[in-house]
């Protein structure tokens, strides 16, 4: 985790793993490819909170019960832990709402053709399925495709700003994600541009 600024409030960089829960003006964010980042808001008590996970598994097949293999676990331990963390600071459980991003299939490691499914899709599905059976709205998500993503959540009105990496960070996520599912994690931290999605 890191701390920077940008537009004059303080900005949380998140690495994969971990998760940050605040009630003050803060900007939270983290850089995506194949992982997925779970940004969830009470909107009565005003507490964000955001988690960055990366389900390693992935002999997983398509037809796997996804709750029950050892991705799904490590996907629901660290949703467990960003809810756990949002109740502590007074969130209440009725309350929290969810926006999702990421899980681009960056790595291309041809699954497909092996009849299982990438990373990324794994993650996709495992966040829609896990909030779904929790019962937390997914108001919003930026999901799958084959792009990495930079996203920005925002304490002040709860939206989420997502830029979409270009070719030069794509291959730095790529060398990085690999890395990470080798248990060593670095995560850059590249400034947003004007060149951003709202959700």
């Amino acid at each position: 985790m890191q701390i920077g600024q940008y537009q004059g409030l303080p900005r949380i960089i998140i690495d994969p793993g971990e998760s940050y829960v605040t009630r003050k003006d803060e900007i939270i964010s983290t850089l995506l490819g194949s992982c997925v980042a779970a940004c969830l808001y009470d909107p009565v008590n005003r507490i964000i909170g955001m988690n960055h996970f990366l389900l390693a598994q992935q002999h997983a097949a398509h037809n796997a019960a996804l709750l029950g293999s050892e991705g799904g676990r490590y996907g629901i331990h660290a949703m467990e832990l960003l809810i756990n963390q949002m109740l502590k600071q007074g969130a209440q459980r009725i309350h929290i709402k969810a926006k999702a991003f990421g899980g681009g299939d960056v790595l291309k490691l041809e699954n497909k053709s092996r009849g299982r499914q990438s990373i990324g899709e794994i993650n996709c599905e495992f966040i829609k399925t896990f909030l779904q059976t929790e019962r937390i709205p997914l108001v919003a998500s930026g999901l799958g495709g084959h792009i990495g993503r930079n996203i920005f959540f925002l304490a002040s009105d709860f939206s989420v700003y997502v830029k979409n990496i270009q070719r030069a960070e794509e291959e730095t996520v790529i060398k990085q994600e690999k890395r990470f599912l080798q248990k060593n994690i670095i995560v850059p931290t590249p400034d947003p541009s004007s060149q951003a999605d709202f959700w």
